[in-house]
């Protein structure tokens, strides 16, 4: 289990974290793609990543727009250095945006 990030180390990794933001007390990205098949693709791409990472983020999809909410269930739902090594992994994924 990892540490729980203080609000303040969060807000500064998010400076470089295009797009995404902290709402709720988890990481969260919203991205609006071509269609419903690039949101497919984009999902199995980003479980891919997570799998290999051991991380399992909430994942919406609601046609061509995929929101992803990343926080640590073993660390209480808190955002942990864990969230933002995926978010940077996604982040790659998202280089056009």
């Amino acid at each position: 289990m990892g540490k729980p990030l203080e609000n303040a180390a969060i807000h500064e990794a998010l400076a470089s974290l295009k797009g995404w933001g902290y709402e709720d007390g988890k990481l969260l990205k919203v991205r609006d793609l071509k269609d419903f098949c690039e949101a497919l693709d984009f999902i199995n791409k980003v479980g891919a990543i997570a799998e290999k990472q051991d991380h399992h983020p909430e994942i919406i999809n609601n046609y061509r727009r995929v929101t992803l909410k990343l926080c640590t269930h073993d660390a209480g739902g808190k955002i942990t250095e864990k969230d933002l090594t995926l978010a940077r992994a996604i982040q790659l994924l998202c280089s056009n945006d």
